[in-house]
């Protein structure tokens, strides 16, 4: 096999697809490539990804190696980890065969990611999930019993400037099957225009509808200068004690914002914010609600999302996957029907025209003298 491409290298997936470009070929270090990864560099149509770790360890069933593999992007792997800094972002970079070369010299030996060997450790994963599921479940315990301040009152929540109270809130979060989802309801939206909350990057996911997010919640690491400028509040997600690292890239912004010290994920502050400020309805999209989920998000346990979910559960509406719910479509008959419907009215206003009135007695006429009547 011989590729040729611009490299492109962050340790962080999701800020190195911000940079990605049609051909590029993509250097990361990403256990276990989760889906919504997967798909940000499908979307971006990179030439092929090359990674430091375990694209799938076999731990669980990550998907983004089978979606990399359906959209043709040949997965390598290299275990050789100074080669992260021997290659400038930006140079031409060959895959040649099972070797990297770089300014003509072989740098590191690589491994294609085949179907056989992904399917097998896929495999592997559906196995282990069992035993992952059990441990998720313990760790789960174990934090809600540390973390159930977060619901019981201990915590002070924000006031927020946006009007919450007795409205619909969407809480747009940059996870599985967004856009489709957001697809799905684009008609609820329109009709009840609901009070929008991007979390992170679910605000430039609201921008790319052509929605301004009234809120924007989190610890700003993947939301873009362009949405925090036009979002009319900024609620930064900080440690539970007190610590908010995002706060300084707002202030260099020359932007103000509210802190929310909690612990738990920035979707569940977002939830509880929500239902704290009033709000009548909260219609999630995007959120993680599973196991498999928190595993590609590189968390052990749910006990957050779990405690928050038990307080907010009467009010909240998951739109994840709502997409695959209904597909609607425009069937024969229901065109005819429209089609008679819409000329019955035109028949009754055209039959009381003076003129309709003397041609349909001519037409009368002409029939009785045709059958001698």
């Amino acid at each position: 096999m011989y590729i040729k491409g611009m490299l492109k290298k962050d340790k962080k997936t999701k800020n190195l697809t911000k940079r990605l470009e049609y051909g590029d070929i993509a250097l990361i270090d990403h256990k276990d490539l989760d889906e919504v990864a997967a798909l940000s560099l499908v979307e971006s149509k990179i030439k092929c990804l090359i990674n430091m770790s375990e694209t799938i360890s076999g731990r669980y069933p990550n998907q983004g190696p089978s979606i990399l593999l359906e959209a043709n992007i040949p997965i390598f792997e290299v275990k050789e980890e100074n080669i992260y800094n021997q290659i400038v972002e930006g140079d031409i970079i060959e895959i040649i065969d099972d070797y990297i070369v770089y300014k003509g010299n072989k740098i590191a030996q690589c491994k294609l990611l085949d179907e056989d060997t992904i399917q097998e450790l896929l495999d592997i994963g559906f196995h282990n999930t069992e035993k992952e599921l059990e441990r998720f479940i313990e760790n789960t315990l174990e934090y809600a019993k540390k973390e159930k301040g977060l619901v019981t009152g201990k915590i002070s929540i924000p006031r927020t400037k946006t009007k919450i109270n007795g409205k619909h809130v969407l809480v747009v979060v940059r996870g599985k099957d967004y856009k489709m989802d957001l697809d799905a309801i684009r008609s609820y939206i329109d009709e009840v225009n609901p009070i929008f909350i991007g979390v992170d990057g679910g605000g430039d996911a609201l921008l790319d509808y052509g929605y301004i997010p009234h809120i924007v919640v989190g610890d700003m690491d993947s939301v873009s200068d362009k949405c925090l400028k036009k979002t009319k509040e900024i609620i930064v997600h900080a440690y539970p004690d007190g610590r908010a690292p995002g706060l300084k890239r707002i202030k260099n912004l020359g932007l103000d914002a509210q802190v929310f010290p909690a612990p738990g994920t920035s979707e569940d502050i977002a939830l509880l914010l929500s239902y704290a400020n009033g709000a009548d309805l909260i219609v999630a999209v995007g959120t993680h609600t599973n196991m498999i989920d928190f595993l590609e998000k590189g968390r052990s346990g749910m006990s957050s999302t779990f405690l928050v979910r038990l307080k907010v559960g009467s009010i909240l509406v998951d739109a994840k996957g709502v997409n695959k719910l209904y597909h609607s479509s425009l069937k024969l008959k229901y065109v005819i029907g429209i089609a008679i419907a819409a000329l019955i009215p035109i028949a009754i206003i055209t039959s009381m025209h003076p003129l309709m009135k003397e041609l349909v007695l001519l037409f009368k006429i002409r029939i009785r003298m045709i059958f001698g009547l």
